[in-house]
């Protein structure tokens, strides 16, 4: 029995049919089809096809044999998915005319793991997922799911994780199931929302293990009748959601690169660098780690209802510092730049990118801030310099940033540049409820 034969077999006992094959558009968002098991050695060597120009950001054209996508089957991410019986779940990369396809933004992240393996190293990534549950009315209203859910400050709120607990329970049955290990849940700081931590994994899987996360959300949702949502700033006068990654390096031998503890801040020279390179394309990484309009409703300095603000707007890097977009924590760096309407392939590859530039040019370690930066701006004093203030400004500063386009990848650049432009002239040119209600009958 060959290895395919043995594999549909292995499936076959496990009451497997077919297989979702799965990968991500531009924008992140999980796409595939069904297709039968028995066929596996086709969907690993050749890959399950698809129309290239149905897909957002391939840049493939009409006609020719660059027209389809292939997604080819990772063998062995193969697993069961527990809210689907019959079905495995696998995790793809994009294929076109036989060869990687350039935007296709796994693919993506893998190069940028090639460029550190062959340094010897490995990165290490820790993803903090927060989200909301909304429902939304038959006139089309959105709102927190749980009408219960009304506290000012509703922070580890355990009566909402009671009334919720459902859901909160089938979403732990299924990760569990599919070899997550849950860390915590709790409610976190805006009405509705929650986050659900799990260990951290070296950086393609952890990649792949978060939308495998939202995959798993999104069905477990609607199942009970609201929607996951990881819109980043929902309710405008509460907190946004963050997906902080938890950064971290290792030598062939094991050894963090990052930490040294004899340092003030726990960090080696190296982890300085990288939180340098960080630093200096915050703005450019902006586009790639907070690509909505909406984003920038997260990326403000405002009041939340709450009284506590956590959105990192200063481009500064702190000791164990929430208000900072660098945060040093127990030898590691927290970027706490992307949120959950991001692409975590090209967050990651962007992220890596650019902290191994700050590494390659040796770039000088970041002043420490040791102060509460809100309060700092409360009082009126001179700040760090922030990040964009809007989506636009973001893909201004990611155009300009020719070297960092290279080495994530121009191809994938230039298709998300025209998309995301388009998504900003459209909500540019809308005409919003807040603009009605103030000059409908004002003139």
């Amino acid at each position: 029995m060959n290895f395919y034969n043995a594999k549909i077999a292995d499936l076959k006992a496990q009451g497997i049919h077919s297989i979702l094959t799965q990968f991500c558009d531009l924008h992140g968002v999980a796409k595939g089809k069904l297709v039968p098991l028995d066929n596996l050695q086709e969907w690993v060597e050749q890959g399950a096809g698809f129309a290239g120009p149905s897909i957002w950001g391939t840049g493939l054209g009409r006609f020719g044999a660059r027209s389809e996508y292939y997604a080819r089957v990772q063998v062995d991410s193969l697993q069961p998915l527990p809210f689907m019986p019959g079905v495995a779940h696998a995790v793809c990369d994009g294929y076109a005319g036989g060869q990687p396809l350039q935007t296709c933004s796994r693919q993506l992240l893998k190069h940028q793991i090639q460029r550190i393996e062959q340094r010897g190293w490995k990165l290490w990534v820790g993803v903090e997922p927060e989200f909301f549950l909304l429902r939304q009315d038959v006139q089309g209203h959105w709102a927190v799911a749980d009408a219960q859910d009304r506290l000012d400050k509703p922070s580890y709120d355990l009566r909402a994780i009671h009334r919720n607990f459902a859901i909160l329970d089938d979403l732990r049955q299924a990760l569990t199931g599919l070899g997550f290990e849950l860390q915590q849940i709790d409610h976190e700081d805006a009405n509705g929302q929650y986050e659900i931590n799990y260990r951290f994994d070296h950086a393609l899987a952890a990649a792949d293990r978060y939308l495998l996360f939202k995959l798993v959300a999104h069905a477990i949702a609607e199942k009970h009748g609201c929607v996951f949502s990881g819109m980043p700033k929902p309710l405008a006068h509460a907190p946004g959601s963050g997906l902080h990654f938890h950064l971290s390096l290792t030598d062939a031998q094991g050894r963090a690169i990052f930490t040294d503890n004899a340092d003030v801040l726990q960090l080696s020279s190296q982890g300085y660098a990288f939180a340098a390179g960080l630093l200096n394309h915050a703005d450019a990484l902006a586009a790639l780690c907070a690509p909505t309009v909406n984003s920038y409703k997260r990326l403000a300095v405002s009041h939340s209802a709450s009284g506590t603000t956590w959105a990192p707007v200063w481009k500064t890097l702190g000791d164990n510092n929430r208000t900072c977009l660098v945060r040093a924590v127990a030898g590691r760096l927290e970027w706490r730049l992307p949120d959950p309407s991001c692409n975590i392939y090209v967050a990651l590859a962007a992220t890596l990118a650019a902290g191994l530039d700050g590494i390659d040019r040796a770039l000088p370690a970041p002043v420490a801030c040791n102060e509460d930066l809100y309060q700092r701006c409360a009082q009126g004093l001179t700040m760090p310099p922030r990040l964009p203030s809007n989506l636009q400004a973001a893909l201004q500063a990611l155009a300009a940033d020719a070297g960092l386009v290279d080495v994530v990848g121009g191809a994938f650049c230039g298709e998300f540049l025209a998309l995301k432009t388009q998504e900003w002239q459209d909500y540019s040119q809308s005409v919003s409820d807040w603009e009605l209600q103030r000059y409908a009958q004002a003139f």
